[in-house]
């Protein structure tokens, strides 16, 4: 048996096979390369004030980056050779985050709404419908109008048919038809998009 201390042997006499040292990959920084990060020789630079100084040695930019207080950014890595900047990296972060947050807070993701209608709906109940339906266009989303027949309901068609053409006349102001009535089993179909 081997001991605890030394090196311990298969049943074999030989020593185990050890796995390799594989080292989770680097993670790689999202993000414009900065300071050291740049593995370039030389770039091309411009200062905090725009001023353009042309191909300059890496070692140098940085050094000036460091004397006024900045960061060297590499703005465009695929120009030969890449162009940096001399900024404040800290505030250029917080402003691209801001951009990105008030872009998504101008998305407007267009939903569809659905709305049941009977063909025997009471008025004061299809004047309810007709309100939800306006504000739903208002709001920028589309509605999806089901209209559901049940049981002898299916041999008066006329009655549904006449009650999505009020629908239509009623939202014409604003809204257009997108997908025209059509029947899905029992029941009938329309979709209308805001103007």
């Amino acid at each position: 048996m081997a001991s605890n201390y030394g090196p311990s042997f298969h049943n074999f006499g030989e020593l185990p096979i050890r796995r390799p040292n594989r080292a989770p990959p680097a993670a790689t920084k999202d993000g414009p390369r900065t300071n050291d990060d740049i593995r370039n020789a030389q770039i091309q630079l411009i200062d905090q004030n725009g001023t353009n100084h042309g191909t300059i040695e890496t070692v140098v930019a940085i050094k000036m980056a460091l004397e006024a207080g900045m960061d060297l950014v590499e703005i465009s890595p695929n120009n030969n050779p890449p162009v940096c900047k001399i900024m404040d990296y800290g505030k250029f972060k917080y402003s691209a985050q801001k951009k990105a947050a008030e872009a998504r807070k101008k998305q407007k993701i267009v939903e569809i709404k659905e709305i049941k209608l009977r063909p025997m709906i009471d008025d004061h109940d299809y004047d309810v419908k007709m309100r939800a339906m306006q504000r739903f266009f208002e709001e920028g989303d589309k509605v999806k109008i089901t209209l559901r027949y049940r049981g002898r309901e299916m041999a008066h068609q006329e009655i549904g048919t006449k009650l999505l053409d009020k629908v239509k006349a009623d939202v014409a102001e604003f809204a257009k038809v997108e997908q025209d009535a059509r029947f899905e089993g029992r029941q009938v179909v329309m979709v209308l998009a805001p103007r």
